[in-house]
């Protein structure tokens, strides 16, 4: 029981909807909108996890296939039959994705329900199915399921259209790209051999690396937009110092591409974000 549980959660991708969560609730921290009750605040983001979880779960039961090719993935629990990949998983998911939209709903309110809905759609389907294997601006678009959850977070409040939220769902959006493409860099020759076409596959060292740079310039550089909102000096701190580590580790990638540089930058946008968003929750839970 406790090997099936394991393998769930890993299959779920559960440590990537924890990230997925915290970004709901720095969508509800940078906003100015009503103040959330703590159970609205934890409902929020469960329901946001679970549907985050469903998109991860989904992902590794469609590509199962395709994750068979790639050294990487290739132990995955669909892949190695240790999960069973039958259409009860497929009811389980939607049963499962339907009550996170539903409590997000009578939690908070319907706007916020739907874009934890349209994350999950976009991460599992509109990426997942219709564009890893055919274009290059796969997780481009594919970035907008991490916007959402800091919409989600911002619609909770009622302030959708604030500043803040605005920014930073547009900081989420710039940050999915490099992220990947990071990893696509380290693991070209299993996405070449695998036909995905990500962008380090398809352009020479200096275009990919320099993509990746450009896109962590910009969105360090939004990441701070912000402090002039309302954000305070915790926010900024957080922003600041994982902004620079995120293009640090960029800047050495460009400068000299290598399979462990690209791991680096990996590493560092995972560092950049968590900084950001929990500076961003601290920022509203210590300064108010």
């Amino acid at each position: 029981m406790t090997a099936t549980v394991k393998l769930i959660y890993q299959a779920a991708k559960v440590r990537l909807g924890f990230l997925i969560m915290a970004c709901a609730l720095a969508g509800v921290a940078v906003s100015p909108g009503a103040t959330l009750t703590p159970l609205q605040i934890f409902l929020l983001g469960m329901a946001t996890l679970v549907a985050s979880s469903v998109a991860g779960a989904f992902n590794q039961l469609y590509e199962r296939d395709l994750d068979a090719r790639m050294k990487r993935t290739r132990k995955r629990a669909f892949v190695t039959g240790k999960l069973n990949a039958n259409t009860y998983w497929l009811a389980a998911l939607a049963g499962l994705l339907i009550a996170a939209v539903v409590v997000a709903a009578v939690a908070t309110n319907v706007e916020a329900a739907a874009y934890i809905f349209l994350g999950a759609f976009t991460y599992g389907v509109v990426y997942t199915v219709w564009l890893k294997t055919r274009t290059w601006m796969n997780i481009v678009i594919g970035g907008l399921a991490g916007s959402f959850a800091v919409m989600a977070g911002a619609a909770a409040t009622g302030a959708t259209l604030a500043p803040a939220p605005m920014i930073l769902a547009v900081v989420l959006f710039l940050w999915t790209p490099p992220h990947f493409w990071a990893l696509a860099y380290a693991c070209r020759k299993d996405y070449e051999k695998s036909g995905v076409p990500m962008l380090p596959v398809l352009v020479d060292e200096r275009t990919a690396t320099w993509t990746i740079l450009g896109h962590v310039l910009v969105l360090v550089a939004l990441s701070i937009l912000p402090v002039f909102y309302g954000m305070g000096w915790i926010y900024f701190v957080g922003a600041l110092a994982g902004g620079v580590f995120f293009v640090w580790a960029s800047l050495r990638l460009f400068l000299q591409p290598s399979v462990s540089r690209a791991w680096r930058t990996f590493a560092a946008s995972i560092v950049q974000l968590g900084l950001l968003l929990t500076a961003a929750i601290l920022d509203n839970v210590l300064l108010g």
